[in-house]
């Protein structure tokens, strides 16, 4: 018998926006596997060999770095780069919480953002810091903490530039109800022993509370010229059932 609380689920199980077919395997990851964005989003191939063979190419890039594994995992964050097609892409969530292929610059698609989910020393008192991607950075500046935003040279693997969280920040809500939601900390309330919470206000003064961990510094400020990264379609403002419906019918008169 197995040990501890089982943390996988099945793909039949999975939400529907993490866009894995039930058919294609047995269990589900959070994350979107290489196959499914050049296959499902792209539409470069049709079928798994296509797929297989555009990667054994060495032609599609994730941070830097070539991947011919159709099943590579690519998360939040995630850089892809195709260079025969010209394709550049980060990989964020919708207001639907679903993943978004966002279109980036050179110069934005050189760098990626990190998140710092422990601070430790090892045994020989080196510190270091782990990010949410699995990364291992020794010797960080030391004002970087727990919840803190690194930016990451691609080309290097260091950190260029870090943001402290705190309020007044600019924020991306990566799970929950709000998930794809972008604004900024109104008030972060603490509760030892549980989670603590955070309020959020977006760009047209909507206010919402999710907890601190569903949170993803982008931003330094509240201002929108401050932020690190672009942000996908609708810039991270959820919109009401009524105001898709008026958005849609207002298309549909145009055409």
């Amino acid at each position: 018998m197995t040990r501890g609380q089982k943390k996988h689920m099945k793909r039949l199980y999975a939400p529907s926006s993490w866009m894995l077919g039930k058919l294609d395997g047995v269990f589900a990851r959070s994350s979107i596997p290489l196959a499914v964005i050049l296959r499902h989003k792209l539409k470069y191939s049709l079928t798994r060999r296509e797929t297989m063979m555009i990667c054994m190419q060495k032609l599609v890039e994730v941070d830097g770095r070539v991947r011919t594994d159709i099943n590579f995992p690519v998360g939040f964050m995630d850089v892809v780069r195709i260079e025969r097609s010209g394709d550049l892409m980060r990989i964020l969530y919708d207001t639907k919480g679903r993943f978004v292929l966002h279109k980036v610059e050179p110069e934005e698609g050189s760098f990626k953002l990190c998140k710092v989910k422990r601070q430790e020393l090892t045994k020989k008192a080196t510190p270091y810091i782990v990010t949410h991607d699995g990364r291992t950075v020794r010797y960080p500046d030391p004002d970087i903490k727990v919840d803190d935003t690194v930016k990451i040279d691609l080309a290097t693997g260091k950190v260029v530039d870090f943001v402290k969280y705190a309020v007044g920040t600019t924020v991306f809500v990566t799970q929950g109800r709000s998930t794809g939601r972008v604004g900024t900390i109104l008030h972060l309330e603490r509760h030892p022993g549980s989670f603590d919470i955070v309020t959020v206000r977006d760009a047209e003064g909507n206010t919402f509370a999710t907890r601190k961990g569903n949170t993803f510094l982008i931003g330094k400020t509240d201002k929108k010229e401050d932020l690190l990264i672009s942000l996908p379609r609708g810039d991270g403002i959820k919109r009401t059932i009524f105001e898709n419906r008026e958005s849609l019918l207002k298309k549909k008169a145009r055409v």
